[in-house]
């Protein structure tokens, strides 16, 4: 919870490649106080089965840096192996089974300035082999 000198943030991560959230997927924070000074790792969560972290570290006050780090190389090899398991047992031959099995992107580091007495929302928008975030609501 954001106060008038501390500002605060949340996110979830929605798997747009079969279209539903990503649960199990770590989440660090960390956070600095001007763009020179050092990161102060904060502690992390992991994504819930609606892909939404609701125990994310407070932010201390000074904060005007946020980095959130995903680590998705597990929640996506799990993802892949999945998706080979059902095209093999459909016995088709799609681009995922293609590929060497690496994941392309293993984390996904997201860093942003905030503002004291704001609270932000920012969501990942994963998928095997892209993503996108965006200050959600």
């Amino acid at each position: 919870m954001s106060t008038s000198t501390t500002a605060s943030v949340s996110t979830h991560i929605l798997d747009t490649s079969v279209g539903r959230p990503a649960a199990g997927v770590a989440v660090r924070v960390a956070a600095r106080s001007g763009r020179e000074a050092p990161w102060q790792a904060l502690g992390g969560s992991a994504t819930d089965a609606d892909g939404r972290c609701k125990d994310l570290p407070a932010l201390p006050e000074g904060t005007t840096h946020v980095r959130l780090d995903f680590e998705v190389e597990p929640y996506l090899a799990q993802t892949a192996a999945q998706t080979a398991k059902q095209q093999a047992d459909a016995q088709q031959d799609a681009p995922a089974n293609r590929d060497s099995g690496a994941v392309f992107f293993p984390e996904v580091v997201i860093t942003f300035t905030v503002t004291p007495g704001e609270h932000y929302h920012v969501p990942l928008l994963l998928n095997p082999f892209g993503y996108s975030v965006y200050r959600g609501s």
